[in-house]
This record gives C-alpha cells, sequence and structure tokens, in this order.
C-alpha cells in the first residue's frame, strides 16, 4: 500500500549516500524509481557495494577529499534531493552544509523515535538536531490527532544480525579497494566474535536478570531509579551530549545518587542490548558500589521487560535514550542529562540531577503536552515500517507504510523555496531550531528563525 509521499519524488534527482546494514536503500530506490524519480548512489565500502552492487559509483578518495566531490556530484548532476542513515557519521557530516548552500533538499532516515514499530525520516537532521518544535506552548495549543495502530514489525534480531554478518564480512573482504574510508565502529570481520560473545551473556546473565526484574517488582517496587544506558559508539553519547563516554556518565550518575538520594531508594544500570558484544559494566558497578557504599542499592541488569518495570519504578535517568520517551508514555518521571528530542518543560524534569531523587514524584509528566508531542512527532516524522526487515502485505519494495509521512514528504519536495543555510552542529553548542513546519523534510526552511523551544539550560556535564 504505496500512498502518493512517494510521488512526492517524481521528477526529482534523488542521491543515496550511506543506508542502514542491508537491502533497505536497494530497495528504496526501485521504489523512487517507480514513482518517477532518477536514483543515483554512491558507495564507500565493500558493505555499501554488496547490498548495491550496480547502477552506484565508488568513492575511493581520501576522507579529506570527500567534500569537495559531494559539492561537484550535487551541482553537476543537479541533485534535487540527498537521502542517508543518520547524520552523524563522519561520511556525512559535511552533507547538510552542503545541500543548504545549494539549496538540495536533505532527508535524514534513522531508526524510529517511537519503537518499536516506526522509522524516522526527517529534513537536515535528527535527535537534537531535529526542527521538531520542543516548546511547550505549542503542544498545548497543537491537540493531539488520533494515531492509527501501526503494523507490527515483530522481531527484527534475525534480519539485522544477518545483514551486519554479511555487510562486515564484504567490508573486511573489499577492504583493499576503499582503503581510505573510515567508519564510525570497526569494520573487519573480527565484529563476528563480538555479536558471539553478546550471545554468550545474553545466556549468561539470563537467570540472573528475570531474579532481579521479580525483585523489582516487588521488594524494590516504587523505590528504584532505572538508569537505561546508550551504546558507547553512539552519537547520542558522543554528539548529543557532554560526557563523552557510557562509564564517565555512570560514574556521573551514582555518585550523584550516592550523595542525594534518600537512603531507602537503589539505583538499577540497564545496559543496552545492541551494546551488550561490545561491553559489561557489571564489574565497574560492582566497583562504584564499594567506593560510595552503595551496596544492596545498586543492580546492573541487560535484559528487563521495560513496559513491566516501568510501572514500578520512581524515576527514569537517562542521557538521551528513547527509553525515556517511552518511560514518559508510562507515566514516569525523567531527568534527561543530555540533549533529547523530548526534553519539553512540564514534560521532563528541570531541574538539577541531585534534586530529581528526591523530587521526582512530584513531576510526572504533563499527559495532555506528552500525548500531543507523540501525536505530532508520528505525523511528521516517522513511518511505519523497519529498515531491516519488510512488512508484509504492502506493496512497496522497501515495506514501509509511506502514508504516514506522505503529506510532509510532498509539501518538501514540491517547496519552492531557497533553504536558509544551517551551520553543522558540533557539541557544545547551542542548536538554533525552527518554528512549528508541517512536514518531515521542510521543517528546516525556517531553521534560523526563534525557535519554539524551551533552550533549557543543561544540568549535567
Amino acid at each position: 500500500m504505496v500512498t502518493k509521499g512517494l510521488s512526492g519524488f517524481s521528477g526529482k534527482h534523488v542521491l543515496l549516500l550511506q543506508g542502514p546494514l542491508g537491502p533497505f536503500f536497494r530497495r528504496l530506490s526501485r521504489d523512487l524509481k517507480e514513482h518517477g524519480a532518477r536514483v543515483s548512489k554512491i558507495n564507500f565500502h565493500g558493505g555499501d557495494w554488496l547490498f548495491y552492487p550496480t547502477g552506484a559509483v565508488s568513492f575511493r578518495g581520501q576522507m579529506k577529499d570527500w567534500p569537495k566531490y559531494l559539492a561537484q556530484v550535487l551541482a553537476e548532476q543537479k541533485i534535487d534531493v540527498v537521502l542517508m542513515y543518520g547524520d552523524c557519521r563522519p561520511i556525512h557530516r559535511c552533507v547538510r552544509e552542503h545541500t543548504e548552500r545549494l539549496g538540495v533538499e536533505l532527508g535524514v532516515f534513522e531508526a524510529g523515535y517511537v519503537r518499536p514499530n516506526y522509522i524516522t525520516l526527517e529534513r537536515s537532521g535528527i535527535n537534537d538536531f531535529s526542527s521538531i518544535p520542543r516548546g511547550s506552548d505549542f503542544y498545548v495549543t497543537t491537540p493531539a490527532k488520533p494515531v492509527n495502530s501501526p503494523l507490527p514489525v515483530g522481531n527484527v534480531f534475525w534480519h539485522a544480525a544477518l545483514w551486519a554478518v554479511l555487510y562486515y564480512l564484504a567490508s573486511s573482504i573489499l577492504r583493499p579497494a576503499f582503503r581510505h574510508y573510515q567508519h564510525h565502529r570497526s569494520l573487519t570481520v573480527r565484529e563476528a566474535w563480538p555479536w558471539c560473545r553478546g550471545v554468550w551473556r545474553k545466556c549468561a546473565y539470563y537467570r540472573k536478570d528475570r531474579e532481579v526484574q521479580q525483585r523489582l517488582e516487588t521488594e524494590y517496587s516504587g523505590r528504584f531509579f532505572l538508569v537505561p544506558l546508550q551504546v558507547h559508539y553512539d552519537s547520542q553519547m558522543h554528539v548529543h551530549s557532554d560526557f563523552g563516554s557510557v562509564e564517565r556518565f555512570i560514574e556521573y550518575v551514582i555518585s550523584d545518587f550516592a550523595k542525594n538520594a534518600l537512603p531507602d531508594t537503589c539505583l538499577v544500570i540497564k545496559h543496552h542490548p545492541m551494546d551488550r558484544a561490545y561491553r559489561d559494566y557489571t564489574e565497574l558497578c560492582d566497583q562504584l558500589a564499594q567506593r560510595h557504599g552503595l551496596q544492596g542499592r545498586l543492580l546492573a541488569v541487560h535484559d528487563v521487560h521495560l513496559p513491566t518495570v516501568f510501572s514500578h519504578a520512581r524515576g527514569v535517568v537517562v542521557v538521551n535514550s528513547t527509553v525515556g520517551f517511552s518511560a514518559l508514555l508510562h507515566g514516569v518521571p525523567v531527568k534527561v542529562c543530555g540533549r533529547a528530542l523530548y526534553d519539553i518543560t512540564r514534560v521532563t524534569y528541570p531541574g538539577f540531577l541531585r534534586d530529581f531523587w528526591r523530587q521526582a514524584q512530584s513531576h510526572k509528566p504533563n499527559r495532555k503536552i506528552l500525548q500531543a508531542f507523540r501525536s505530532y512527532l508520528i505525523e511528521h516524522t516517522q513511518m511505519n515500517g523497519s529498515v531491516y526487515k519488510r512488512l508484509s502485505r504492502l506493496d512497496s519494495h522497501t515495506g514501509v507504510v509511506w502514508k504516514s509521512a506522505a503529506a510532509g514528504v510532498d509539501h518538501a519536495l514540491t517547496r519552492t523555496a531557497r533553504p536558509r543555510p544551517i551551520l553543522w552542529v558540533v557539541p557544545n553548542v547551542a542548536e538554533p531550531t525552527s518554528q512549528c513546519i508541517a512536514s518531515p523534510l521542510a521543517a528546516y526552511s525556517a531553521a534560523m528563525k526563534p525557535a519554539q523551544r524551551d533552550n533549557r539550560a543543561e544540568k549535567c556535564p
């Protein structure tokens, strides 16, 4: 079921840069072509080539030469739209500057803000670079629209695992052909070992995790704070926060909890499931528990059923994880220590972390504002589907319900006004954000106007 969302690309020359693991961008190109678009693709390493082997060009130059090469491609081939997955990868960091300067539309895909049945598509930036309004006043006056239940994507783990194995195998074998490329993580067959280790850890911690969950639902119910961690290499940690590492965040939170939390409360550190293969912070948590005298009050866990845990938590502390957004939807007070899309006055806790431990229960999210935000977010940035697995019963090659963002895509690609320049944003620099815009790909057209966000002061380092 493809709506006229894809038809908005008709007559446009679309350039695809780096996509997610797997054949999603190859399938996307077929959808675009069937709806009248001309599609070009640039590959950067063997994994890209494996899933897009024909009809693409390969960039094999040095990374320092990439911005000039991109500018030439955009100008000489008269590119109308650039689509890519993620905006913080080394190869993508210069893209926004060049597309804005040349008046080329930029669309950024990412895993869904609303999990698990959505993917994200926004113009020019995602996460804290998003132009979604963040002022609570906007959502007070913007009633929540009914949101249809999405088609269930189901379990994507084995699809993602298969694409990952093939992706890294091809990247390793073809490394000599792309010897100058720099990825945001290792691109060798050695990546298979961490995945095996991750499976082992999942099994090894299974019984302990079930015991911890049972205790959270009984003896610790109502008196624990949950701290979900990020993936160690995630841009959410390195770009959209000032911590620099997961270890530093853990140390900061545990130290602050030990100094300021009530003595009858406890802290639960939850590993990120995608980081289990690479990091295990259990020993670090044990060491910090001894250092700060938190034995019996500090628990480290890998897998728990989050919806169940939310109903027993006193509060949640995040860098900027989407788990924080899920917790808010379950009515749990949330303190954001990084820069998150949903960090909105009257939704998240506005004060210092040191005060959150004692004040959390009196700062539950405003349901009206939160529901209006969620409705707006889904309408303007989310599409039902997955980048790893096609939804069944759909006519599109990608298996994505484009209708979710169809109006926005159409509006963006028929817009004639040249976008105003946007500079690449680096950590610790405030991001100017746009006023209310009615589409995901048109959102940054007013990015230099006064922002509809709260511009809340950072409360954590």
